[in-house]
């Protein structure tokens, strides 16, 4: 049984969903691992990882609609420090989840055609983003 680890930093362009897919595909085959299990942890609470179609972006841009009417800006909030933009970040990474883990089979990732591997960025502001991953396997 072997271990791999590595940081990937992710810049993000504002709010929405970045694929990660290609780096940490690539990564994983570098590692000559043929089976065993992906772990991607993101180290924030604003922002989370998904994975999610990757043929037509109006998935992704109704998901962004919806995680908006679950979790307004302007919502009433407490916390205001940070801008409107944070708390209902904190919120949408809540729903969704800050980390995944990936089956990895004859040495790659066992994502499914339409699948994709997102960070989804949920401030407005440009921000750089880091994910921890950790291969496990044979």
């Amino acid at each position: 049984m072997r271990q791999a680890t590595r940081y990937l930093d992710v810049p993000t362009q504002g709010q929405g969903f970045h694929d990660v897919t290609g780096p940490i595909r690539s990564w994983v085959a570098s590692q000559k691992i043929a089976d065993g299990l992906l772990t991607i942890w993101c180290q924030h609470t604003s922002a989370s990882l998904t994975v999610q179609e990757n043929a037509d972006p109006d998935v992704r841009a109704d998901l962004l609609d919806a995680l908006d009417r679950l979790a307004p800006e302007g919502g009433g909030y407490r916390h205001t420090i940070e801008g409107a933009d944070d708390m209902p970040a904190h919120i949408r990474s809540m729903l969704t989840q800050v980390s995944l883990s990936i089956p990895i089979i004859g040495g790659g990732l066992t994502l499914g055609t339409w699948q994709a591997i997102y960070l989804i960025e949920h401030r407005r502001a440009t921000q750089t983003r880091r994910l921890a991953l950790h291969l496990l396997g044979a």
